[in-house]
């Protein structure tokens, strides 16, 4: 499967800061809705980058999950095993039993 964006579809995602000056905000707008992102350029260069709200969601959601993924990361290299809980024990320090995880019983955890 190619990633790589058609020279066309990368064309397209261009709209020169003209078309603003020329009124053409509500159309440029539609276009984003229709294919996702616009590079605003100014004086030939990138300016600004146009995405659908819920696009803009999902790569700021995406980038959360990969610094939390990072942390997690960092964190398990710096543990210490002595510092890790079992899960007997915890399940002992909140007296829940094994058979209650098996038999998928509501445990509330306060």
């Amino acid at each position: 499967m190619n990633h790589h964006p058609s020279i066309k579809s990368v064309m397209n995602s261009i709209v020169p800061i003209t078309r603003f000056n020329r009124g053409e905000a509500s159309k440029i707008f539609e276009e984003v809705s229709e294919n996702g992102v616009k590079v605003v350029l100014k004086n030939n260069v990138p300016a600004c980058v146009l995405v659908k709200p819920e696009r803009y969601d999902e790569m700021v959601e995406m980038l959360e999950d990969y610094a939390l993924f990072f942390e997690a990361e960092k964190r398990m290299k710096n543990a210490e095993s002595k510092g890790f809980i079992s899960q007997k024990q915890i399940l002992n320090d909140l007296e829940i039993h094994e058979s209650d995880l098996d038999d998928g019983i509501d445990v509330d955890i306060e």
